[in-house]
């Protein structure tokens, strides 16, 4: 657990994935426990997936998406028809050892000329399909991959680098209203601002635990998973992502991520 201090280890527990073996009121219990504990000493933050983990990430949940999808796509009925669809649109991101963390660099496609970065909120969900807390998650994405065709989709979305997550989970007890989060991203090229926008997750057009009900539906996840929510900001078609860009997504109340890009 990190606290002002430092970071203070929880006893009798392996990873992340102990924790989210866990039952959502067991975790609590162990987090309140350990607050106010000496801290271990300097270590380095890692991305919060490990285990038998998995990144999923969910498609066209905000119209800023769904806009986005239909403008770049040779099958603009296809994502329309999902963003008012009762199933969602989901689909897996990576494995633990794929997601990178802060500081650490995302990459865009050699084979793509369109490529966005694209700031979510993720939900951290225990091996019982319980919400137990948030953080920040980047989909970097290949817009002209996907748009080509949708059977792309995993080329688009899967690849070395594609995925980014803040070093930290904030506990979802002590998050208010997950639906009233202020999500910003800025592109900085250099000195100046490539790119800049903001959005509330109150614009978010599924519900949270509805998302998580989908993605349990025919699968466990036996250490947990983060499902990422999708994304309410999207560039217009003449941005995309360069190398030597840096890329930095914040949410109230959940934390902060910064990336460099190669």
């Amino acid at each position: 657990m990190r606290t002002e201090a430092g970071v203070v280890p929880f006893d009798g527990v392996d990873g992340i994935a102990g924790l989210l073996a866990l039952r959502a009121g067991e975790l609590r219990a162990l987090v309140t426990e350990t607050a106010g504990r000496e801290p271990a000493g300097d270590v380095r933050l890692l991305a919060p997936v490990d285990g038998r983990m998995e990144v999923w990430a969910a498609g066209v949940t905000y119209r800023r998406s769904r806009e986005a999808r239909m403008e770049e796509s040779s099958e603009r009925s296809v994502y329309e028809k999902v963003y008012d669809a009762a199933r969602p649109e989901l689909f897996f991101k990576a494995v633990p050892w794929r997601v990178v963390t802060d500081g650490e660099p995302v990459t865009v496609r050699a084979d793509s000329p369109l490529n966005v970065p694209e700031p979510e909120l993720g939900l951290v969900v225990n091996r019982h399909a319980e919400i137990v807390g948030y953080t920040v998650v980047d989909d970097v994405s290949s817009r002209s991959i996907e748009g080509e065709n949708p059977l792309y989709l995993p080329q688009a979305k899967v690849y070395a680098g594609s995925c980014a997550m803040a070093p930290g989970i904030r506990p979802v007890w002590e998050v208010a209203d997950p639906l009233a989060l202020e999500i910003t991203m800025t592109v900085r090229r250099g000195t100046e601002t490539a790119f800049a926008g903001a959005v509330s997750t109150s614009a978010l057009h599924r519900g949270l635990d509805d998302l998580v009900r989908y993605l349990f539906l025919g699968q466990s996840y036996p250490d947990g998973a983060v499902l990422a929510t999708g994304t309410g900001i999207v560039p217009e078609m003449d941005f995309t992502l360069r190398p030597g860009d840096v890329v930095e997504i914040a949410i109230s109340e959940v934390g902060r991520l910064v990336t460099p890009v190669e």
